[in-house]
């Protein structure tokens, strides 16, 4: 593993992204590596992906995972949450990686419409402008709307109104009417 010591879940996160381009799993970086990327700095102990992949696949996924060295943690939602299961992965250092399946709304175009950005020299896929966005307003908490109204802000002159307005309904009236507001603002 290429971590060192605790704070370094990004560096945590190319070894997870080596594994999962072994098992020819497509993911992308959400959360707030993702909100780095589209014009949001902030910092985080952990790093997220979200994979396009079964519930199924990821416990097999989780045994790849321990097999390589990394703490595994799986958790299945229940009906009425908005994420299928989370595969929290870690090392002994308590660098930290979470991997989402199932996210209620998100479709599975938003992993081609994923964009590549290097980091120490590897590639990395991170969720697409209007998918992120659309997944903040969703998710709906202080910092969500903080990180969706900046990366608006950073995006405007190349910004999807159309895309990102088709995808947000996905996530219901709510993340709508969020979106609705910040775009008025």
């Amino acid at each position: 593993m290429r971590t060192s010591r605790s704070g370094e879940s990004a560096l945590l996160l190319l070894d997870v992204v080596d594994v999962l381009g072994c098992e020819q799993v497509d993911y992308a970086v959400i959360g707030a590596m993702a909100a780095s990327v589209h014009g949001v700095l902030r910092a985080s102990m952990d790093a997220d992906a979200v994979l396009s992949i079964t519930t199924q696949q990821l416990g097999q996924l989780q045994t790849r995972f321990r097999d390589s060295g990394f703490a595994t943690d799986l958790r299945r939602g229940d009906l009425d949450d908005p994420i299928a299961a989370v595969l929290a992965l870690s090392d002994s250092f308590g660098n930290r990686v979470d991997l989402l399946v199932g996210l209620r709304g998100l479709e599975k175009e938003a992993f081609e419409r994923a964009i590549e950005v290097t980091f120490q020299r590897a590639a990395l896929r991170v969720v697409g402008v209007e998918d992120f966005i659309a997944m903040k307003v969703f998710a709906g908490g202080p910092q969500d709307i903080a990180d969706a109204r900046y990366a608006l802000a950073a995006a405007n002159a190349t910004l999807n109104r159309e895309l990102l307005l088709r995808l947000t309904a996905r996530y219901g009236r709510d993340a709508i009417s969020a979106l609705e507001k910040l775009l008025s603002s």
